[in-house]
Formats: structure tokens, C-alpha cells, sequence
């Protein structure tokens, strides 16, 4: 069975993107590593077929920024001989996603177009809730519908089946 987990995307990346452009582009690749700023998908259990929804943190809100199945995570040293010169020519194309140390890439089909605009609302976000071995948790830091503190979001998590189907609704509902 698949899953679907959430990435916090800095907003110094997030501003960097939409300078440069890259809005509305689909997601076809994201980059993971071993700090909490770019965390590794490996070591959180992404495989294929699995769904990453990059989301960011910004004034007060949470911001589903799209989504993309996984297709294959390859390490980053290997790149150059394991992709096709088209994917290789992405790769190079999707710099400023490489932010820090970079030791994997994810690969997957075009997944929706990149946005900056997409708000989870205020009741989804008093309910998102994550699960682990230890359990399900609802987002830390949440007053009135505001988020308050982004730590709950550091990292790579799982959401539920629920929470997973509520935020793919909205980024679909918003044209992906």
C-alpha cells in the first residue's frame, strides 16, 4: 500500500523558486539529504509509488505547494550514469531545489504544477493529522486555525489515509 507524507519547504527556497521562475512547472523530481533543511526519504520509508506533498510554512499558514509520486530515489553520486540524458538535463534544470548537501533524488512522473497560492484551510489544518509506529498526532503549534511554529513540520512524515485523501482534494481541486 502506498503512503503519503509531507515535506516543509523553507521559505528561502520557496522565495528562490518563485523568483526564478519555476511556478507552474510539474514536479518531477525533489532532492533529499541528511540535514533537517533537506531531509533524507530514505531513511523516513518513502518508496515508489508513494505521494510527497512539499508543503511550507509562511505567515501564520500552511502552504500545500503540489504533489508528485514516487517513481524511483536514486543517489545523487549516481545521477549522471543512471539517468537518460533528458533526465539528466532536468536534474541540472532543478538547481535551486538542490539546496545543501544533497545525497538522493527522487524521481516520479510530472506530478502537479509547482504553486505557491495553495492555503490548507484552517479546519484541515486543526485535523491534519500523522501516523507512526508510535501512533497518530495532529500538528503541534496550532491556535484558532493558525499555525503558530513550524517544528511539527521539520522533516518528512506520514500523513493518514484521511488527511492524505483531504490535502491531494485540494491540490487537485486547485487545477493539478
Amino acid at each position: 500500500m502506498s503512503n503519503s507524507c509531507t515535506t516543509l519547504w523553507t521559505n528561502d527556497l520557496c522565495r528562490e523558486l518563485d523568483r526564478s521562475g519555476y511556478a507552474g512547472r510539474r514536479l518531477t523530481m525533489l532532492f533529499g539529504g541528511p540535514h533537517q533543511s533537506l531531509p533524507s526519504f530514505e531513511r523516513a520509508g518513502v518508496q515508489p509509488g508513494d505521494r510527497i506533498y512539499p508543503v511550507r510554512a509562511f505567515r501564520t499558514r500552511l502552504h500545500v505547494l503540489g504533489v508528485m509520486e514516487v517513481a524511483r530515489i536514486i543517489p545523487y553520486e549516481d545521477a549522471g550514469a543512471e539517468l537518460h540524458d533528458d533526465d539528466y538535463a532536468k536534474l541540472l534544470d532543478r538547481k535551486p531545489l538542490k539546496s545543501g548537501c544533497v545525497t538522493e533524488v527522487i524521481l516520479g512522473p510530472p506530478g502537479s504544477p509547482l504553486t505557491f497560492g495553495t492555503v490548507v484551510p484552517a479546519d484541515l489544518l486543526e485535523r491534519l493529522t500523522f501516523t507512526s509506529r508510535r501512533g497518530e498526532r495532529t500538528l503541534r503549534y496550532v491556535d484558532d486555525g493558525r499555525l503558530v511554529r513550524s517544528v511539527s513540520l521539520q522533516g518528512i512524515y506520514r500523513l493518514t489515509t484521511a488527511s492524505a485523501a483531504e490535502l491531494h482534494q485540494l491540490v487537485v481541486g486547485n487545477g493539478s
